[in-house]
């Protein structure tokens, strides 16, 4: 599970739906909530959680996605496997993971050292921790 430590910076709710925004670092995160609990509040600190699985990568991004949550990361390594690639990727002061399929890194020519952005939709971000 990789793990980003953020303070909550917004949240707007409408029923039992939420957006909670937060900032990590410089970068801006969003995530949806069906109920808070236990409720957070602005200016909270919390520990973020997504599954490696559900982080994405691009290179040489460029246009508008709808996924709010874009990291700037570098590549620190690449564990190659038959059918699976798993990246360790430097964001901020943190350490994340993505687990995409081996045809995606290698038609991506993914390297250590390269820059990349990693994707995490607002519904798979979670939080794990409150302090």
């Amino acid at each position: 599970m990789n793990r980003i430590n953020a303070t909550v910076t917004a949240i707007q709710s409408v029923d039992n739906l939420s957006v909670v925004a937060f900032e990590a670092g410089n970068q801006a995160l969003r995530m949806m909530a069906l109920g808070l609990n236990p409720p957070i509040e602005v200016g909270a600190r919390v520990t973020l959680g997504a599954k490696a699985t559900n982080v994405a990568l691009a290179k040489n991004l460029s246009g508008t996605l709808s996924m709010s949550n874009q990291l700037a990361c570098v590549v620190e390594s690449l564990e190659k496997g038959a059918l699976l690639c798993a990246v360790k990727l430097r964001f901020n002061d943190s350490t994340l993971q993505s687990v995409i399929t081996l045809a995606s890194a290698l038609s991506m020519n993914l390297e250590v050292g390269d820059e990349v952005v990693a994707l995490i939709k607002a519904s798979e971000l979670s939080i794990l921790e409150y302090h």
